[in-house]
């Protein structure tokens, strides 16, 4: 199975909050999850987050995928600085200190080069692309399944009016057969009286059986 660390709508229309989850990659946006892994609320003052940051560690370290939002989440968060210092081998402490020092930098990053409202702007607005991407890719896939379904139905339809024609044919066939038969039996019907011609030439053996008998008296 394929899991993949996204971010689930929870909130309302106007005050959006996400649910951090992992999830199996087949599965819808807003579908079925494994597991909360936390909250994330964009349009906040400080666009508040609470992660469960070791069991995203978790999920990373057994191959989860997260989206192109989560990274972008995470690696503010120090997630992605603190999984790649531990798979290089790093202390504890050494991990938590260089964290704290990447959010103080991003924190200042931030807070000097666009306001909040900018920034929320710029998350939503690829939010709402990569929902828009997924619903596209969905929409194809359907697409697909459907024509393949319509092609394979056609397919049936042609094979069937094929074997209803030739059964058709054979059938129009043994009726010629059948309707010829006649005709033939009765081109021979009249020739059977004559068989009884050889009795005009009985008169003549009478009489010679007649003179025979006047010799011998």
């Amino acid at each position: 199975m394929s899991v993949k660390i996204r971010l689930r709508r929870m909130g309302r229309r106007k005050a959006p909050v996400y649910a951090l989850v992992a999830t199996d990659a087949r599965h819808p946006r807003d579908g079925r999850f494994i597991e909360d892994l936390g909250r994330y609320a964009p349009i906040k003052a400080s666009a508040e987050t609470a992660i469960n940051t070791e069991r995203v560690m978790y999920w990373l370290e057994t191959g989860a995928q997260p989206s192109e939002t989560v990274r972008s989440i995470l690696s503010k968060e120090g997630v992605m600085l603190a999984l790649h210092m531990k798979r290089k081998g790093a202390s504890t402490a050494d991990i938590e200190a260089a964290v704290a020092t990447h959010r103080e930098a991003v924190a200042s990053k931030e807070g000097g080069s666009e306001s909040d409202r900018e920034r929320r702007r710029k998350m939503l607005a690829a939010e709402r692309e990569r929902v828009a991407k997924e619903e596209a890719e969905l929409a194809k896939k359907r697409a697909e399944d459907e024509a393949k379904a319509k092609a394979e139905a056609e397919a049936a339809q042609k094979a069937l009016a094929a074997e209803r024609e030739a059964a058709e044919a054979a059938a129009a066939k043994a009726a010629d057969a059948a309707a010829e038969a006649p005709e033939s039996e009765a081109t021979e019907s009249p020739e059977a009286p004559q068989a009884e011609a050889p009795e005009a030439d009985a008169p003549e053996a009478a009489a010679e059986e007649g003179a025979a008998d006047e010799k011998e008296a």
